[in-house]
This record gives structure tokens, C-alpha cells and sequence, in this order.
């Protein structure tokens, strides 16, 4: 396999926690008890901290894309547990955060060995 289809594994994993984390909320499920601002800042600024690197492939950007990736994991897994309004979000920020995990993972381990 080609390391370019892990690399946009990891991206569409990426953009879709991205975009997934942005609905959710904003528009799908706001929170009630904390403003919209404040939760968009604790939610999507883990995500921008990678953006630059990931974008231009880089390998210590997509190590810690794949870090980051693993609280999403957490969060997603914990809300798909304990909250069943929203456990079809969950289950997507779940499978997102793989995505860019393994996509991430992969995408070092063979452009590894390819060099």
C-alpha cells in the first residue's frame, strides 16, 4: 500500500472530526449549561494545533494528529456510554478519531519505510 491513501485516510478522519465537532455544537446538540463559545474553544482548538503541519505532511504533525485524535476517542466513547441522545454523534466522533488515528499511524510507519 501506498502511504498517500493513509495520508488521506488521516485527512478525511481530520476534517470530518472537524466539521462533526463544529455541528454538534453549534447547530445538532448545544450545550445547555455552558455557551457555545466556551465549548469551541476546548473542542476544536486541540484540532487547529496540528492544522499547518498536517496539511503539509509533516511527520511530527501527524504524530501529534494521531495524539490528539485519541481524546476524541475518549470523548466520543464516554458520551456513546452514558448519553443515548446523542450516541449517533458519538459513535461518529468515534469513528473519525480512528480514522485520523490509524490513518496517521500508517502514513509514519510506511513513509518510513519507503525513504
Amino acid at each position: 500500500m501506498k502511504p498517500l491513501y493513509f495520508y488521506y485516510t488521516a485527512l478525511v478522519g481530520y476534517f470530518g472530526l472537524f466539521l462533526l465537532t463544529m455541528l454538534w455544537n453549534t447547530l445538532l446538540a448545544p450545550s445547555a449549561y455552558f455557551p457555545i463559545t466556551l465549548v469551541l474553544i476546548f473542542m476544536v482548538t486541540p484540532l487547529l494545533l496540528p492544522l499547518r503541519g498536517l496539511l503539509a505532511a509533516k511527520p511530527k504533525s501527524c504524530a501529534w494528529a494521531a495524539y490528539i485524535s485519541l481524546l476524541y476517542f475518549i470523548h466520543g466513547s464516554v458520551e456513546a456510554f452514558a448519553n443515548a441522545d446523542q450516541r449517533l454523534l458519538a459513535i461518529l466522533e468515534v469513528i473519525f478519531s480512528l480514522l485520523l488515528f490509524f490513518g496517521a499511524s500508517f502514513y509514519l510507519r510506511l513513509r518510513k519505510k519507503t525513504s
